[in-house]
């Protein structure tokens, strides 16, 4: 498989886009209605306008002509959980962070959608990412492990299936992370704890300010260390973008293509 990193629609959403989708005040525009779910957030007129804009960066297509749509129902996306790394009883592996979204463009790229519930109970969209590997993923767990949960472990951009006691890999960090055969769940805490245990939220290395990214002095080949830092952690609106810049664009997503 060739890799690539994965873009996280520029960073953030910049604060014009911010605007247009609601998470943060516009002066001379009323508030839109929250969205009652994360489709309806996802196809809203401001999104998708949005979404044509993101389409078109770097002249890929015309802004006229992106066309973009929505397609299938949005999937809950799952993070390694702090929990389950500090060793609180009864902690599953994976917690949702947000829903996700798969846009297409006329011209056949594509684009996930991150919608988070809000303080209102509505749906607001608060990021863009290139692909669908958050759909795409999902599928593939649910094809190779039924019944089980799809998670990802962001720090090193692994995708898993857990059910039960095992745990399988679906992408290539995954598999060297666990192995092609996968592991069981307690291996894997074992795992998790050796690398992350003392990065968790109020540790020396998040009070430290590590948290807030990375040594941008590290060399270009070593792979970042990444704190665990969720959305669950922010507030509603622009600070839900915030939390979840430091999952998304902080860590190095990548697309797998065959």
């Amino acid at each position: 498989m060739n890799a690539r990193t994965r873009a996280i629609g520029a960073g953030l959403l910049s604060a014009a886009a911010l605007v247009a989708l609601g998470a943060v005040p516009a002066a001379a525009a009323d508030a839109p209605p929250p969205a009652a779910t994360p489709e309806q957030a996802a196809s809203a007129p401001a999104t998708l306008d949005t979404l044509s804009r993101f389409f078109a960066r770097d002249g890929a297509v015309a802004r006229s002509a992106a066309a973009p749509r929505i397609e299938g129902a949005s999937v809950p996306v799952r993070i390694l959980s702090p929990d389950f790394v500090g060793g609180r009883a009864g902690a599953q592996v994976a917690r949702v962070e947000f829903h996700a979204s798969k846009a297409v463009a006329s011209d056949g790229q594509t684009a996930s959608l991150w919608t988070v519930r809000q303080a209102d109970g509505g749906w607001q969209v608060v990021n863009i990412a290139t692909g669908d590997d958050e759909i795409r993923y999902t599928a593939q767990g649910a094809r190779a492990l039924p019944g089980g949960v799809v998670f990802r472990e962001p720090q090193i951009d692994a995708w898993y299936v857990q059910k039960g006691a095992k745990v399988l890999p679906l992408d290539e960090d995954a598999v060297r992370a666990v192995g092609r055969n996968g592991t069981t769940l307690a291996a894997y805490r074992d795992r998790v704890v050796r690398a992350y245990g003392d990065k968790l939220p109020a540790s020396a290395y998040a009070r430290k300010g590590a948290a807030g990214g990375y040594d941008t002095a590290r060399p270009a080949h070593e792979e970042p260390e990444e704190p665990l830092v969720t959305a669950a952690a922010a507030t509603a609106g622009a600070g839900t973008v915030l939390a979840l810049g430091l999952i998304g664009a902080g860590a190095r997503r990548r697309r797998h293509t065959a």
